[in-house]
C-alpha cells in the first residue's frame, strides 16, 4: 500500500510538467542593460582585383581615394591620368561586441558601393572603422571572401551568388575600448525581446525564487529591474551569471504569419478559431481576339478592311461549396479543419484573411 501511494504521488508530481511549454533560459529571453553591441562603418578601397573593379569614369569617387592613398604613401600623382580597372571603392561594416578590448578582432563584411562586377581575389586595404559618435574604433585590411562568381561574354552573363560582396574573418582589429564601468552598476535592467505582461511576471518571480528574496521588480511588459546589492553577490557580472541561466516558461501571444511571396503559412500554438461556415470558388475570364481581313476579288474595286473578332468566355470553377469549421479548441483542431477545405496553400491565406475579418480568428494576423 505504501508503496503504491508512492507511486502515485509520483505520477501526480509529473503529471504538470508532460503538458507544459519547454521553458527557456532568461538569457535567450532578454537583453541586459549595457550588454549591447555598436555597429561601425568605413569607407575603403579593395585592390587586386582581375579587371572587375569600378570604372573610374563612372565612379570618381574611386580615383579621389585611389589618389588620397597613393599620396599618403608618397606617391605623387597630381595632374595624372591614370584609369585602373583592379581597384573598387567599398563599405565596410562590422559590429563590436559588447566588452571587447583592444587588440582583439572581429569580423566585416565588405560591399561594393560602385559599378564593380566582382570582389572575388581582391585585398581590402587600411580601412578606419567609426561609430555613430564619430569616433574610429577598429581597423580593418586583409583578403576577401566573396561568396558569388560572374562571367560574361559578347552575348550572355552569368551571375551565380552576389559577387559584389564579401567577408573578412576576423579582417578588423580592435583599437579603441567602449567607456562603460560594467562593475559600478546598482542595478541592471532585464529588457524583453518580446514584451509580455506574464512573462515578465515569471522572470521576476524566478529570479527572487532563486536568490530567495526579493531582488526583482516588473517594471512593465518588457523591463524587469534587478537590485544588485540585494543579491549579495561580489559584482553585476556574478549576479547576471547567476540569473541568465535560470529557466522560464515565457507567455506568447496568438500570432498567425503567412508570406504571400511563399505561400507560407505558420500559426502558433495558441491560435483557435470559432465556428464559421466557409465559400470559395474562382471566376475566370478569358477574352481572345482573332481579327479577320476582308480584302476585295483581284481587279475588283474596294479597299483591304481589318474585321474585329472577338471571343468571351467565362468559367466558374465548383469550389468547395459552403463548408463549415467547427471551433477549433487546440492548433491540431484548426489544421485539421483548415485542411478539410481541401485548398492550395495560397487560397488557404485568402480564407484565413477573411475569417480574420469576420472575427472568427482569435489571433493576431502578420502578413509579410
Amino acid at each position: 500500500m505504501r508503496l503504491f501511494t508512492a507511486i502515485c504521488l509520483v505520477f501526480i508530481g509529473v503529471l504538470p510538467t508532460i503538458g507544459a511549454a519547454n521553458p527557456i533560459r532568461i538569457k535567450d529571453l532578454v537583453e541586459f542593460d549595457g550588454v549591447r553591441s555598436n555597429d561601425l562603418v568605413g569607407y575603403g578601397l579593395v585592390v587586386g582585383l582581375n579587371g572587375t573593379g569600378d570604372g573610374l569614369r563612372n565612379s570618381p569617387f574611386t580615383e579621389d581615394i585611389l589618389g588620397n592613398v597613393l599620396e599618403r604613401l608618397g606617391v605623387n600623382v597630381t595632374g595624372e591620368q591614370f584609369r585602373p580597372n583592379n581597384v573598387a571603392a567599398v563599405l565596410v561594416t562590422g559590429s563590436l561586441p559588447p566588452f571587447a578590448r583592444a587588440g582583439s578582432t572581429l569580423d566585416v563584411t565588405v560591399s561594393a558601393i560602385g559599378d564593380a562586377d566582382s570582389l572575388l581575389g581582391g585585398t581590402l586595404i587600411m580601412t578606419p572603422l567609426k561609430a555613430a559618435d564619430g569616433e574610429i574604433y577598429a581597423v580593418a585590411q586583409g583578403s576577401i571572401i566573396a561568396g558569388g562568381a560572374a562571367a560574361n561574354g559578347d552575348g550572355a552573363t552569368v551571375v551565380q551568388g552576389v559577387p559584389t560582396a564579401g567577408g573578412i574573418p576576423s579582417g578588423a582589429t580592435i583599437e579603441r575600448e567602449v567607456a562603460f564601468d560594467f562593475s559600478s552598476l546598482a542595478t541592471v535592467r532585464l529588457a524583453l525581446r518580446t514584451p509580455d505582461f506574464t512573462t515578465a511576471g515569471r522572470i521576476e518571480r524566478a529570479i527572487n525564487a532563486e536568490f530567495a528574496r526579493p531582488v526583482a521588480v516588473m517594471l512593465d511588459a518588457g523591463t524587469v529591474e534587478m537590485d544588485i546589492y540585494a543579491t549579495q553577490m561580489r559584482s553585476p557580472a556574478h549576479a547576471l551569471g547567476r540569473v541568465e541561466n535560470i529557466l522560464v516558461e515565457p507567455e506568447q501571444r496568438a500570432r498567425v504569419v503567412v508570406d504571400q511571396r511563399s505561400g507560407t503559412i505558420v500559426m502558433g500554438e495558441d491560435v483557435r478559431i470559432s465556428r464559421v461556415a466557409v465559400s470559395q470558388g474562382n471566376l475566370t475570364l478569358r477574352i481572345q481576339e482573332s481579327p479577320l481581313v476582308s480584302q476585295p476579288n483581284p481587279f475588283a474595286e474596294g479597299d483591304t478592311v481589318i474585321v474585329p473578332r472577338t471571343a468571351v468566355d467565362i468559367t466558374e470553377e465548383p469550389g468547395i461549396g459552403l463548408a463549415e469549421v467547427k471551433e477549433g479548441t487546440s492548433l491540431s483542431e484548426v489544421v485539421a479543419g483548415l485542411n478539410a477545405l481541401g485548398v492550395a496553400p495560397r487560397d488557404m491565406i485568402d480564407i484565413l484573411k477573411s475569417i480574420k475579418a469576420s472575427g472568427a480568428l482569435h489571433a493576431e494576423f502578420v502578413v509579410r
